[in-house]
Parts: structure tokens; C-alpha cells; sequence
């Protein structure tokens, strides 16, 4: 069990008053945070490694097709983005946030290790495939210890992804304005170093790993997860470790149940529970509010019996405290933003599988003897995303506060996802446009791969690192700013589950088009491991019309929602490109 020690100089007087000598290391704060940082950036460059490329593995090294290949990878991809509600549940109730992340990350070591072993030993791949018409597929073993790998990793995510900000987090004292800038500042840098660490693995490890080996290429991944353990345990002695307190996911279950069982109960002129805040507690107490009031039954005490002789509840499933309730109507005042922005990762989500196939199926060479992996068209998402963080911190925001006297000089989250939305549709039209000319000018030449450059799908992928960089941000900035620091980890993991659902969804969507274009006796407008012979661009159409109804959603419905005030002691506030700098 971990302990909760306080924040800044609070941690430093504790440590004074316990102690005849204070502590030789300050606890928290920046020296505590680069440690933290170190093991992300690590991290991520071990695990987006095998992401960039996992796709081209499964097509070239165990013979699955294009849906296939895309389907694998969109139900791992889904599925680490799910467990983070388990790993965030773990770490809440009974590890804390510094164990879990520390078995997780063993946990992902392990995972990248098993692939690695896939990859050097070929009685755990297929043949090769040399041209035939029906390649061999991989048999139950070979399937099986794939499919170990990958589950670790998903394990490893679990732990991870809901974790590390929060870890982060809990190293500032945001009760100080200071403390709220260098917070800012750390989730700014947290995206920064993902984005460098993202380079890296698609330039130099995916060059290795089409152009070298396979087995180097994923050793390389398991080195940089060994190099990230070592580095987070370099700093344990200076992390601040908040003590578990029960999952937030736990206690909405509780609140669902207790106001179910109270179905018949009514509020008005009733006295609600209300545990008393004490310590730190207090810096995050929500307010009554009188929204969803169906739900304020389950804090409705209706039988003085239900509280002990210490005035607490004998049983949390049938009374909850109005904390308790509040934490739930947080969540279901966001689900409708949440929705949206599934909405728009959904055309995110097609690069990395779809995207990637249309850039093994054009001319990738750069002069005589130099050949552009395919995944390396995922770095114009990053290098976009990059470029629009650095305009937005460091040109635009100090330009609007010095202009409009604005003290933040920030977009408004309703601005962000529009845009977001917006680029989205704009994504998936482009793509559409580029997949037709180049389908055309490969059926023109009857060859596989088309006579234009790789280049014309820049346009494509910049444009879905846009819809990260408006969209995705917005929503992880909204959930952890908008929900009190006790939902932090359940904030980081409701994150990851809109990833999951929208990978999920991409996945069903494969599937339906797949069927449905194929009746009748019809050419469907995937399968294969030819795109010539489908028609990609209409299934880009598609998503794209999907995302014009999104955006009537969020127009009509889901901005109604964003942002819901809440009265919350301590509000986040954003900090100026020089605060970081600071």
C-alpha cells in the first residue's frame, strides 16, 4: 500500500516535523516528474514501435490479408485502450499509481519480448510468401504465442495509459496557481516527448525492421521498455505516492445501485449524506448540484438505521454520499462530448491500417536506391500535430493575450472540436480523392503499385494529425480539468476507452461494408491483398458522411454539454507558453 505524503513545501514541513533532519531530496516537483517523463518517452518509443509497423507484420510475416491485417490491429488497438478501465480500477482500490505502473510496465517487457522471439525463430511464423495465389496461414501455435505477445502488451497498457499522467499529476500542488501552470505545462511536455518518441520509432526502428531485420527492429522495443523501468525506478525515492482511495468506477456502481433500490424514494425535502471532506479531500469536494436529481436518491437517507453509530453507511450499495453522486453526474454531463469525439477518431483511426496499404501500393523510391517505409507516412500526422502545438503555445495564445487582453488567449473546447470534426470530414474526403487517383493511375498502368509518389498522401495524414491535435487533446484537457483530481486515473482511462470504442467500431465497419458491397455477387469494396481491386475511396466517402452527421451532433446536442461548470474548490487554470518555458 502506498502513502500519501502532501505536496510541495506541505510534504517538506511533514518531513520536518517527523524527522530531527529534513529530507536530502525534495519529494515531487520537477526532479520528481523527469524521472517520469524519461520512462514515458521510453515507453512510448518502445510501444508505438511496434505500432507504426504492426500492421506490415502481420500482412508480410504471417501471410493475413489487407481486412484481416487491418481487423487484428483494430481490435489490439481497441483492446489496449479498453483495459485501461481495469488497470485504473487496480490502481485506485488496491496498488496504487506507482505499482501499477510499475508492473505494467514488466507486464509490456514481457509482451514486446514474446514478439521479438516471433520474429527470430521462424518455427513461429508461416513460409514465407513468394507470389501465391493462396499463401499458408499461421497454424494454432504460431497464432498462439502472436496473440501472447499482444496480450501482454495490452496488459501493459492497462496499467500504463491511465496511470502516467495522473502519477504526474500527483506531483504538483495545485492548489497554487503555480503548481496549475506547472501542470499544464507537464501534460504540454507529456505530448511533446510522446511526439519526439513517436519520430524516432517511425524513422529509425520501422527503417530497420522493413529494411534490416525484423528481429533487431523489435529488439530495439524491448531494450527501450528495459531502459524505462530502470529510469522510473531511479526516481522512487523521490515520487510522491498518493494513497489509494477506492475506484471511482466502484463508487458510480454503487451510486447506480443504491438509486435503483431507492427507485420509489423522493428528494425533495429529504436529507442527503454527506460525508464529511478532511485533508486533502477537501481540495476536491464537488458541490450539490440539481441536475439528474433521479440520481441524488442513492445519497437520500430514508431510515436513520442506515448509518452506524459512527454516521457512516452500513452499506455503500444502498446509501452514498453526495460526493459519490456528484462524481457520476460529472460523467454523464460529458458523455455527449465523449460521443463526438469517438466521432472523429473513428476517421483517425483509418491511417495507420488503410492508410498504410495505400502507401505499399505507390512509388515509394527516392532517387535510385532509397525506398520510403510505408509506415513513415505516419510521422506527417506527428510532424502536423508537432507544428500546430508549438503555433498554438508559443505564437498564438501569447498573440491573443497581448492583443484581446485575454488571460488565457485559448480556443474554447467548443471551437477545438469543431475543428476537430470538421478536419475529420475533411480528412476522409481527401483521402477518398487521393485512393481514386491512385487507383486510377495504377489500373491505367496494370501494374500493383501506382506510378505517383507517396507524397500525395501527405495531404491525408497531416490532416489526421490535426484531428488529434484539435480533437483528441480537447478531450483528454477536458476530462482531466473538468473532474475533480480524485477522478484523475478514471479520467485517463475513459480517455483510452473512446480510442477503444472507435477502434471497435472501425473494426464492425470493416466488417459490414465487407459484406454488404459483396452481395449479389458484387466486388466488395474491401478484401483482398490488392486495393486495386477494391474501392477504398468509397468506404473513405463513407466515414466521411458519418462524420458530417457528427458534426450535426455536436452542433445540435453534444456542445450543450461543454463544458459543464462544476463547483469545485480548485479549478485548473491554463498557463502561457513562458510560464512553461519558467
Amino acid at each position: 500500500m502506498e502513502e500519501g505524503w502532501g505536496r510541495g513545501e506541505n510534504a517538506m514541513e511533514h518531513a520536518t516535523m517527523h524527522s530531527s533532519s529534513p529530507p536530502k531530496q525534495p519529494v515531487g516537483g520537477w526532479k520528481a516528474v523527469r524521472y517520469i517523463l524519461g520512462n514515458e518517452t521510453f515507453e512510448k518509443l518502445a510501444s508505438m514501435s511496434l505500432v507504426a509497423n504492426l500492421v506490415l507484420y502481420l500482412h508480410t510475416k504471417y501471410n493475413l490479408d489487407n481486412v484481416v491485417s487491418a481487423n487484428v490491429y483494430n481490435i489490439w488497438s481497441g483492446s489496449c485502450n479498453v483495459a485501461p478501465l481495469i488497470g485504473a480500477y487496480l490502481a485506485d482500490t488496491f496498488l496504487g499509481k506507482y505499482s501499477t505502473l510499475l508492473y505494467s510496465s514488466i507486464a509490456s517487457l514481457l509482451g514486446m519480448v514474446a514478439l521479438t522471439l516471433t520474429a527470430s525463430l521462424h518455427e513461429l511464423t508461416p513460409p514465407a510468401c513468394n507470389g501465391q495465389a493462396q499463401c499458408e496461414q499461421p497454424n494454432a501455435w504460431q497464432k498462439f504465442v502472436l496473440f501472447s505477445g499482444l496480450g501482454l502488451l495490452v496488459i501493459g497498457s492497462g496499467g500504463l495509459r491511465p496511470c502516467n499522467i495522473a502519477f504526474g499529476a500527483d506531483q504538483f500542488d495545485t492548489t497554487t496557481e503555480k503548481g496549475r501552470a506547472q501542470l499544464d505545462s507537464f501534460c504540454n511536455w507529456w505530448y511533446f516527448l510522446f511526439t519526439i518518441a513517436l519520430i524516432v520509432a517511425l524513422t529509425g526502428v520501422v527503417y530497420i525492421q522493413t529494411h534490416i531485420s525484423w528481429v533487431l527492429g523489435f529488439a530495439i522495443p524491448a531494450g527501450c521498455f528495459a531502459l524505462s523501468i530502470l529510469i522510473f525506478l531511479l526516481g522512487r525515492k523521490l515520487y510522491i505516492r498518493v494513497k489509494p482511495q477506492g475506484s471511482t468506477f466502484g463508487d458510480i456502481m454503487r451510486v447506480i445501485v443504491a438509486a435503483f433500490r431507492k427507485f420509489r424514494t423522493k428528494t425533495s425535502g429529504q436529507s442527503l449524506y454527506d460525508a464529511p471532506s478532511i485533508g486533502q479531500e477537501l481540495e476536491q469536494t464537488l458541490a450539490h448540484t440539481e441536475r439528474f436529481k433521479f440520481l441524488d436518491k442513492a445519497a437520500v437517507i430514508v431510515d436513520p438505521n442506515e448509518l452506524d453509530s459512527n454516521g457512516n453507511p452500513k452499506s455503500g450499495w444502498r446509501l452514498c454520499s453526495v460526493q459519490q453522486v456528484e462524481q457520476l453526474k460529472c460523467v454523464i454531463a460529458l458523455l455527449p462530448v465523449c460521443i463526438s469525439g469517438i466521432g472523429c477518431f473513428i476517421g483517425m483511426q483509418q491511417m495507420p491500417s488503410f492508410g498504410t496499404f495505400q502507401a505499399i501500393q505507390t512509388n515509394k523510391k527516392i532517387g535510385n536506391n532509397f525506398e520510403i517505409p510505408p509506415a513513415w507516412m505516419g510521422l506527417t500526422q506527428m510532424i502536423a500535430l508537432s507544428i500546430w502545438i508549438i503555433i498554438y503555445e508559443c505564437i498564438y495564445i501569447p498573440w491573443i493575450q497581448k492583443r484581446n487582453n485575454d488571460e488565457t488567449g485559448r480556443l474554447t473546447m467548443e471551437t477545438r472540436f469543431k475543428v476537430g470534426i470538421v478536419m475529420s470530414i475533411l480528412c476522409m474526403v481527401v483521402a477518398g480523392l487521393t485512393e481514386m487517383k491512385r487507383r486510377n493511375s495504377t489500373l491505367e498502368n496494370r501494374s500493383f503499385e501506382s506510378p505517383i509518389t507517396v507524397a500525395l498522401l501527405v495531404p491525408q495524414f497531416a490532416l489526421s494529425g490535426l484531428i488529434e491535435a484539435f480533437a483528441a487533446i480537447a478531450l483528454m484537457e477536458l476530462l482531466t480539468t473538468q473532474w475533480p483530481k480524485s477522478m484523475r486515473t478514471f479520467a485517463g482511462a475513459v480517455f483510452f476507452l473512446s480510442l477503444s470504442i472507435a477502434s471497435y467500431f472501425t473494426s464492425i465497419l470493416v466488417s459490414i461494408v465487407k459484406k454488404v458491397t459483396s452481395l449479389n455477387g458484387n466486388t466488395s469494396w474491401l478484401g483482398g491483398n490488392d486495393l486495386n481491386k477494391n474501392r477504398l475511396d468509397y468506404y473513405y466517402y463513407t466515414i466521411a458522411g458519418l462524420g458530417v452527421l457528427n458534426l450535426l451532433y455536436f452542433q445540435f446536442i453534444a456542445r450543450h454539454f461543454l463544458p459543464m461548470p462544476m463547483v469545485m474548490t480548485v479549478l485548473e487554470s491554463p498557463s502561457s507558453c513562458d510560464e512553461e518555458k519558467q
